[in-house]
């Protein structure tokens, strides 16, 4: 299970990264839309992937701990 959630973690943390990566490559070129969702949307949808996959891998990390 634990390195489910670790894998889980990993995975949300890349595709965050590439959501983010895309929004700012977007918006520098001076796109405000990306596939009809504003580039500051993407890049919140981004952020909060990449938070996510934070909590999870200190999720594993303090069940880890416990054991």
């Amino acid at each position: 299970m634990n390195k489910n959630m670790v894998f889980a973690g990993s995975v949300t943390g890349m595709i965050g990264v590439l959501v983010c990566a895309v929004a700012g490559l977007a918006r520098v070129a001076g796109s405000f839309y990306v596939l009809g969702f504003q580039s500051t949307t993407l890049f919140n949808v981004g952020v909060g992937l990449m938070v996510f996959a934070c909590l999870i891998k200190l999720e594993e990390l303090a069940a880890r701990s416990r054991e």
